[in-house]
């Protein structure tokens, strides 16, 4: 397992961002390695799978180059690829790092990627604007026209979690982050279970950046600072298709009785918004009648309100859910 030593003012220091470049690369790493985590994102790689194996096939280099770069054999992404994310960059801004790699780093990085030896075919200067041509690829073709719903699911993340960290502490909040991440105490953060050597990370600068599609990683440099990329909980699973037991929706109406029942897990107005695609005045409304109801509360959470479901909330989901199914 991978651990990194982390001491309590690193953490506490912890800053949560959105980057579209990690977006993108969370997006090549689908389309490359083929595997999806939920169904929406299976529908989103069965619509852009084609054209990315076209794009791979148009040039003999590309397939190589990904292989290489993705880590496919060692597990180990390389770092021109997937630079800190530190917030409030654009994608140009964030790909200009990818492409101004000097020859000789990407050659560096390209190889620890690998794992040996490169093909010769990879024997030249070029290989990091060819990387950031592909990222550009990807962005440009499958993710910068769904770019602000995947920007609102982000942003809904980083809220829930701080709401997270303020009711259960850092721990709490780091176990739940990514698969086989989890604080094993004493300063110890297990990253994940490869066999890679610990890392002291505390006085460094530490970010946190959520990606829509089902995959994570870390990142690092020497400035230093640290970045765990991780996948939004359920958010693009939840998206159009969470259905309302028939007895609640009959109930409630179905657009509120959807609202109460994505409420399991404190949300936002705004993720509400993103996962049901219902107005924001009509989010509003069925909220002021479930809080009236007692069916819902809200607490604040720095400059956001978030919504969650009472315990006589959770009763008449249960009640109904099992309506439900006594009647199939």
């Amino acid at each position: 397992m991978t651990l990194w030593l982390v001491d309590t003012d690193t953490l506490a220091s912890g800053r949560f961002v959105v980057s579209p470049l990690a977006e993108t690369l969370a997006c090549l790493q689908t389309l490359h390695r083929r595997t999806t985590a939920h169904p929406a994102e299976k529908a989103w790689f069965d619509e852009h799978n084609p054209a990315f194996l076209a794009m791979v096939a148009a040039d003999p280099l590309t397939g190589p180059l990904l292989e290489a770069a993705l880590g496919s054999r060692s597990h180990w992404i390389a770092d021109l690829l997937a630079p800190v994310p530190t917030g409030d960059q654009s994608f140009e801004e964030e790909v200009r790092q990818v492409r101004a790699t000097s020859p000789e780093l990407a050659l560096a990085n390209l190889t620890v990627a690998h794992g040996g030896p490169l093909p010769d075919l990879l024997d030249r200067t070029d290989l990091a604007p060819r990387l950031a041509d592909i990222l550009e690829w990807i962005w440009t073709q499958t993710a910068e026209a769904t770019w602000e719903r995947r920007r609102r699911l982000m942003e809904a993340d980083i809220v829930s979690r701080t709401a997270q960290l303020s009711q259960a502490g850092w721990a709490a909040a780091l176990s739940a982050m990514r698969p086989g991440m989890r604080w094993l105490g004493d300063g110890t953060l297990q990253i994940n279970l490869h066999n890679f050597p610990p890392r002291q990370v505390s006085g460094a600068r530490l970010y946190f950046a959520p990606v829509t599609p089902g995959r994570g990683w870390v990142a690092w440099d020497d400035k230093p600072q640290y970045a765990i990329i991780y996948p939004c909980t359920g958010a693009m699973a939840d998206v159009g298709t969470t259905v309302a037991p028939r007895p609640l929706a009959r109930l409630l109406g179905a657009n509120r009785a959807t609202i109460l029942l994505l409420l399991a897990s404190p949300k936002s107005t705004t993720h509400l918004v993103t996962l049901t695609g219902q107005p924001l005045g009509s989010v509003g409304r069925h909220l002021k009648v479930l809080l009236d109801a007692d069916l819902v509360r809200r607490r604040r959470s720095g400059r956001s309100v978030l919504y969650y479901r009472t315990s006589a909330g959770d009763v008449l989901v249960e009640s109904a859910s099992r309506g439900s199914r006594d009647d199939e």
